[in-house]
């Protein structure tokens, strides 16, 4: 959905902009373009993205490798205090996808990592190795969504006389409770709750919405894509209240305290000829809000 992107950004050539997930660089590129005398920060903590990045040259690019929950620190620290706009895609790129040795995928065989930033400490091994029951019942239920969350956490403790080392390992482990005719689906969700818990994403997720607030300026725009439902909730939630969680708030005379106005009732989804091109842009979600 690169194009939709673009035109809900509606870019300013002049203006300044931050691609918080410069994964493989299209979508920065693809702002570059547009610009004439404005700037692009693209944010990534992963070392693949970075060394991507340094393919781009020009004045207009500045990349910095961090997370984007560390968004206004970062951008204070270079020199920015608000942005004409921001754009998120979030979840994980199709280069860390198709890398055996990240662990991301569930169609090779490779160590179970899952980490987007290579010098963070925490790995899926360690999760599957060290977590109590109850605790990846959690992490299994609420990330994955998977119904049998609790027979899942169960079967991982009593497997582990053993330690899980491989993607392999984890999915030998489970094949018996994956449901008959849906285990990539299932398998995906299992991959999903630990890569979720590893990165910390979705606290990543709330703290970097919360500050767009403060870093986009009045009818500066945030542009974000979500591929599965708990980041999709929180992004809706946050365009529509301000918060992540519960009610919008309202001043004295029953005005609604919130920084941004969305566009549009819906979500934005890929064209069918997109999804034949892109199997992983049928479950993409865009939504756009103007900050007021």
């Amino acid at each position: 959905m690169l194009n939709e992107c673009i035109d809900a950004l509606r870019i300013r050539p002049e203006g300044i902009y931050v691609d918080v997930t410069f994964g493989g660089g299209g979508h920065s590129i693809a702002i570059l373009e547009h610009l004439k005398g404005g700037q692009l920060y693209a944010f990534d903590q992963d070392e693949d993205a970075q060394k991507q990045a340094a393919t781009i040259h020009g004045s207009s690019f500045t990349f910095c490798k961090a997370n984007f929950r560390h968004l206004k620190q970062v951008l204070e620290q270079k020199g920015v205090q608000q942005v004409d706009g921001i754009l998120a895609d979030l979840g994980i790129s199709s280069h860390q996808i198709d890398a055996a040795h990240r662990g991301f995928s569930t169609r090779f065989e490779g160590p179970l990592d899952m980490r987007m930033d290579n010098s963070a400490s925490k790995t899926a091994a360690d999760i599957l190795n060290t977590y109590d029951e109850a605790s990846l019942h959690r992490i299994f239920g609420m990330y994955g969504e998977i119904k049998n969350a609790r027979t899942a956490a169960r079967m991982v403790v009593s497997k582990r006389t053993q330690p899980f080392k491989t993607t392999f390992d984890l999915k030998s482990a489970l094949q018996e409770i994956a449901p008959r005719g849906k285990e990539n689906k299932w398998f995906a969700q299992v991959f999903q709750a630990l890569r979720i818990e590893v990165n910390e994403e979705l606290k990543a997720l709330e703290e970097f919405l919360l500050q767009c607030g403060e870093v986009i300026k009045p009818g500066g725009r945030l542009v974000v894509m979500s591929y599965h439902s708990l980041e999709d909730r929180m992004v809706k939630n946050y365009m529509a209240t301000g918060k992540i969680f519960g009610e919008v708030e309202k001043d004295f005379f029953g005005n609604p305290l919130k920084p941004f106005a969305s566009e549009g009732r819906k979500p934005v989804g890929a064209t069918e000829e997109e999804i034949s091109r892109n199997a992983r842009a049928r479950s993409a979600k865009l939504r756009v809000a103007v900050r007021m």
